[in-house]
């Protein structure tokens, strides 16, 4: 089933929201001005992302745990330093807890492909360009529940808090 987005997941998540990030580079229309500060190396404006980390707040507030695994490899992509530098730590702020994988010298069966766990039931699929591009977001009828649960505890058994690898690079 195509979502048109996944503010209805997450208005019906009841326990926990899990992402896994697979992608070196997302070419989302919302980031570009921003991405555009942050390399002209401007300071990030005050209410960056604020829509998503109010989001989060009252996600944890309620009781619903976010959170997800970023696969990175060396050498970083532009897009993966300013998420470092201004996105990620935000988020954490707001209560999301990121954890980094860097596959650069590792061999994992992880998936190329993107998703979501919803209450560790619901699956959703993030389809993706191989420039960044979301082609859309597709939330599987039947998923193989074991295969998504053994990716996301796969990752999450080799990454690391984003602030124990953020203090590293």
């Amino acid at each position: 089933m195509i979502l048109s987005n996944l503010r209805e997941r997450f208005a019906e998540c009841r326990r926990s929201a899990w992402r896994f990030e697979a992608q070196p580079t997302y070419t989302m229309p919302g980031e570009q001005e921003e991405l555009e500060l942050w390399r002209a190396g401007e300071p990030m404006p005050d209410d960056f992302n604020s829509a998503w980390h109010g989001r989060v707040a009252g996600y944890v507030e309620r009781g619903v745990s976010v959170g997800r695994v970023r696969v990175v490899r060396r050498p970083f992509t532009e897009y993966l330093r300013h998420q470092f530098d201004w996105v990620i730590p935000g988020n954490t702020r707001a209560g999301e807890d990121v954890r980094i994988l860097d596959v650069t010298d590792v061999e994992l069966e992880l998936p190329d492909q993107d998703f979501w766990i919803f209450d560790d039931e619901i699956v959703v699929d993030l389809n993706f360009n191989p420039d960044g591009t979301l082609i859309n977001l597709e939330q599987q009828e039947n998923p193989d529940l074991s295969t998504y649960r053994k990716w996301r505890d796969t990752a999450l058994a080799h990454a690391v808090p984003f602030s124990d690898f953020h203090a590293g690079t």
